[in-house]
């Protein structure tokens, strides 16, 4: 196996290009294990923790853009308060150490559909920056994903970069474990309120060939409720939209869970974060009158 260890930006573009079949390793959380394990062999590994464009972030017209090798620990520390619910999420991510290695690049190039990162992507309607000596382009979170563990990335590209817009509403992310840490999931699943447009956005994990949104139920509840008034939400409004959640997911049977199983958490899961989200958005946190 052929250790590639560029040390630029460039470099690393070119060497992508040169040999399209390199596995690109930065935190190694996953690829790692996939190897010790016999489940993966590439001919070349493609280091990139050398690589300094990656392990920032900045703010470019309005939107965060985040590197693609920052750990979870940086962003929980540094970001928690502008994308809350990618903060939340990424506290589940494995064990301190985990998360001290971990990259939300990372888990976008693994492209699992129990990726914790993902959900509050989908939520958040962001963007991922690929590069590759051909240019650069912007990936919706949306589009990303194209099978288990596929993504859009062609052969010669890398992640650069997430861009996700600072949160202007409450947001929240839940996951139901077989324990209570270090676990991957059985489903999870983020919102995001997002009160300038008065829309809602959602995001479901490890319950479909892929993460994805529940739009139906993203539209329901746009047209549901009280933006302006704040009125207090409606018990049925809540179980309505659970339902939704539950049907837009395509989950299976496998070791950590049944398919109903997974339907049921996911209607429960989106109830509360739901009730969470809608409470925080009440002026002050008090309660909606």
């Amino acid at each position: 196996m052929e250790f590639l260890r560029p040390a630029s930006w460039r470099e690393a573009l070119e060497a992508k290009a040169a040999q399209p079949d390199a596995t690109p390793i930065a935190g190694g959380t996953d690829v790692m294990v996939e190897i010790n394990f016999g489940q993966r062999r590439p001919s070349a590994l493609l280091d990139l923790t050398r690589i300094p464009e990656l392990t920032g972030w900045s703010e470019v017209a309005g939107r965060l853009r985040i590197g693609a090798g920052l750990s979870y620990t940086r962003l929980i520390d540094e970001l928690g308060d502008r994308v809350p619910g990618l903060a939340i999420a990424s506290r589940t991510v494995g064990s301190p150490q985990i998360r001290n290695r971990g990259t939300l690049g990372g888990n976008l190039g693994s492209a699992s559909p129990a990726g914790d990162g993902h959900p509050p992507l989908l939520a958040s309607d962001a963007r991922i920056e690929v590069e590759s000596l051909r240019g650069t382009r912007l990936i919706p979170a949306m589009e990303f994903f194209t099978g288990v563990k596929r993504n859009a990335l062609a052969e010669d590209e890398l992640i650069a970069a997430v861009h996700i817009a600072p949160a202007t509403g409450p947001q929240q992310f839940s996951k139901v474990g077989t324990r209570n840490a270090m676990v991957i999931a059985v489903c999870t699943f983020a919102i995001a309120l997002h009160p300038e447009r008065q829309q809602v956005g959602t995001g479901i994990g490890s319950a479909a060939p892929t993460p994805l949104r529940a739009l139906e139920a993203e539209a329901f509840l746009n047209a549901e409720l009280d933006w302006e008034r704040r009125r207090p939400l409606v018990d049925s409004t809540a179980h309505r939209f659970g339902e939704l959640v539950a049907q837009a997911a395509a989950p299976i049977d496998d070791v950590r869970g049944t398919a109903d199983y997974r339907r049921h958490a996911l209607a429960v899961m989106a109830r509360r974060t739901l009730s969470w989200v809608w409470q925080e958005h009440c002026s002050g946190r008090q309660e909606c009158a």
